[in-house]
């Protein structure tokens, strides 16, 4: 775990779904050409996923050469699909423990997703589900700094109490435009690379290192 000097002690921990607690990214790839052809945008080759984990999803979406028009109706195909296939798609390891610890230390947890809550809640489980205090759904692709606003108004807890933690480019863009802190995970869509070149407060390369985190005296 990379992180700037010193701690905060944070009254609300907002966690990204798809690709920071959920292993969905295979998934994500064995649709995305059926959704490609049925919505007329280029496929993507094997050969150049690697590629595209390393870019935003702005410049995705332009490689792609999709119509900011179409993303709507993308999106809401794609979420139609992952609540088609909830049963395929599972809890990264580690995942359940970190959030059993957070929640045991009292820490609020919310999540902030594009995906349906539905969706969201099968794939946590039930006892999982209980344990998040709030659920910011359904943002669209980039829309998720509105929700992130409209979740810490609902909360009243300040942007700099908040730790933000996702695996996209775009969700450190929404954590940076409040002013709240940013830890980026290792494991999801987004190359570890590309968020190393743009400085979150925090690089964790496990869950339970989120865990870790809260638990420095200096936190307390």
């Amino acid at each position: 775990m990379t992180h700037s000097p010193g701690g905060f002690a944070p009254h609300l921990v907002v966690l990204d779904f798809d690709g920071t607690l959920a292993d969905s990214f295979d998934w994500f790839c064995s649709v995305l050409n059926g959704v490609a052809d049925r919505y007329r945008f280029r496929r993507v080759e094997a050969h150049e996923v690697e590629a595209l984990r390393l870019q935003g999803a702005r410049a995705i979406v332009a490689h792609f050469g999709i119509p900011r028009w179409k993303l709507p109706f993308i999106a809401r195909h794609m979420h139609a699909l992952a609540a088609r296939d909830a049963d395929r798609i599972a809890l990264f390891p580690g995942v359940p423990a970190m959030l059993a610890d957070l929640a045991a230390a009292g820490v609020p947890l919310a999540i902030l997703s594009s995906n349906r809550e539905d969706t969201v809640r099968r794939v946590l489980g039930p006892e999982n589900a209980a344990r998040i205090a709030a659920y910011a759904c359904g943002a669209s692709l980039f829309g998720k700094g509105r929700r992130l606003r409209t979740l810490l108004a609902r909360r009243g807890v300040a942007p700099e109490r908040t730790l933000c933690v996702g695996d996209e480019v775009r969700d450190l863009e929404a954590a940076r435009a409040l002013g709240c802190p940013f830890g980026a995970v290792a494991w999801g869509y987004t190359d570890a690379r590309a968020f190393a070149a743009l400085g979150p407060e925090y690089l964790f390369s496990e869950p339970e290192e989120i865990t870790s985190l809260l638990r420095r005296p200096e936190l307390v």
